[in-house]
């Protein structure tokens, strides 16, 4: 998530209309539900300039709310709140982030409540995406690979590294690489997003053979905000990425004062250290 200072943007008990349900006669007749949302952006300079344009214009989210609440049908609040929440960030580029909140106040339970809600919050990440190539026609390849990756509406490229050329790593003999680095917003977390890079690489036709191998496509996540995940398939920081020139160089190119979030040092410093 970005370290810009954000502001919070409140709606409160919107009421909407529509038809979502586990029960058929929910999904045909419909019933009320009330909407809160709290979006998360910058609105020093709205404030400075007193300029809608420079903010998010709540009555339009209000009203996108609505159309999609009464558009859309869903068995369960939680779907209807994961796609809403998704398409909110997608439509208004500005929200950083967003907690939403779906309450159900007829919910057909058979027991005096008040109401039953799913709360959730969502937003945009930043993650650095390391980009390789030693089989085939490389660069095209890469292209390839970076065109699919920015078509998915869930990541926005925001930037790109030159791409070089280098020698194998892990000692196997096999053709030089090309290598770049990406940078990213993304609303995946990084299992799905290590899914949707896996998914890119096999468009690519690429084969898991050999460890550390040839490979027509090479798609890493290096860093995702600061978090530190170690699961079976899946280690953020990557890590081994201190000792690879291949990866430190062109992340220094759109990186060099990232930090580590294990040792503190920055990617200008890994580099000059290796």
């Amino acid at each position: 998530m970005t370290d810009r200072e954000l502001d919070c943007i409140k709606i409160k008990n919107l009421e909407v209309f529509a038809k979502h349900g586990v029960f058929p006669e929910e999904n045909k007749l419909g019933q009320k539900f009330l909407i809160n949302a709290s979006v998360y952006t910058a609105t020093r300079q709205a404030g400075l300039k007193d300029d809608l344009t420079n903010s998010i214009n709540y009555g339009e989210m209000a009203r996108f709310i609505t159309d999609f609440m009464m558009e859309h049908t869903c068995k369960l609040i939680e779907a209807a709140a994961e796609q809403m929440a998704r398409a909110l960030l997608i439509r208004f580029p500005a929200m950083e982030k967003i907690t939403l909140e779906i309450l159900k106040p007829w919910a057909p339970v058979g027991l005096p409540l008040e109401t039953v809600s799913v709360e959730i919050t969502r937003g945009w990440h930043f993650a650095y995406i390391a980009v390789g190539s030693n089989l085939g026609d490389r660069g095209e390849y890469i292209r390839k690979g970076v065109e699919a990756l920015g078509e998915n509406e869930d990541c926005i490229l925001e930037g790109e590294s030159k791409i070089i050329t280098t020698k194998p790593y892990g000692g196997v003999e096999q053709p030089d690489f090309l290598n770049g680095m990406l940078k990213i917003r993304t609303l995946l977390p990084p299992m799905e997003l290590l899914e949707l890079l896996h998914q890119i690489e096999r468009g690519a036709n690429r084969e898991r053979k050999i460890h550390w191998g040839p490979r027509t496509l090479d798609l890493d996540i290096i860093f995702y905000d600061d978090w530190i995940v170690d699961e079976k398939d899946l280690q953020i920081p990557h890590p081994d990425m201190q000792n690879r020139e291949f990866v430190l160089k062109p992340l220094a190119e759109l990186a060099p004062y990232y930090r580590h979030p294990l040792t503190g040092k920055t990617v200008g410093q890994m580099l000059q250290e290796l």
